[in-house]
């Protein structure tokens, strides 16, 4: 007689039914880490409007007039950038928006600069307008 080698019904169903408590608990992780990772384009095209900012401060010692296209402050771009909607740069307060594609929902970015001893300290839920992106779990 031969021996039999092999797997019973039972652990093969054990073996599936595991892989799938597994999957369940990893894919909604990877969905939320898939979509942080998208809105980082959003967050880094603020990058340069902060750095002009800054510059524009330096130079005038207020916020007042450091707004898009005046002051050496980037003119906001017209129409959506890859996984960008619109960036607006308004007296120093920077908000980008995400588009509504990509597992993005239109999440917003709002960057307001405070005055603190003579340097800018920027904060993403200063204004008391929270960036939607908090809530969403993207930023």
């Amino acid at each position: 007689m031969k021996k039999q080698s092999g797997f019973t019904l039972i652990e093969l169903m054990i073996v599936v039914a595991i892989v799938a408590i597994l999957a369940a608990i990893a894919l909604p992780a990877y969905q939320s880490y898939a979509k942080k990772a998208r809105f980082t384009e959003v967050v880094a095209a603020t990058g340069a409007a902060k750095t002009a900012v800054e510059i524009c401060y330096s130079n005038l010692s207020t916020l007042t007039g450091c707004s898009a296209g005046s002051n050496g402050v980037p003119a906001n771009p017209s129409g959506a950038t890859g996984l960008l909607q619109s960036l607006t740069t308004t007296n120093g307060v920077i908000t980008a928006t995400a588009v509504t594609t990509n597992g993005l929902n239109g999440e917003n970015y709002i960057l307001t600069p405070t005055v603190t001893n003579n340097k800018l300290v920027w904060s993403n839920d200063a204004s008391g307008s929270v960036s939607t992106c908090i809530a969403a779990d993207a930023c």
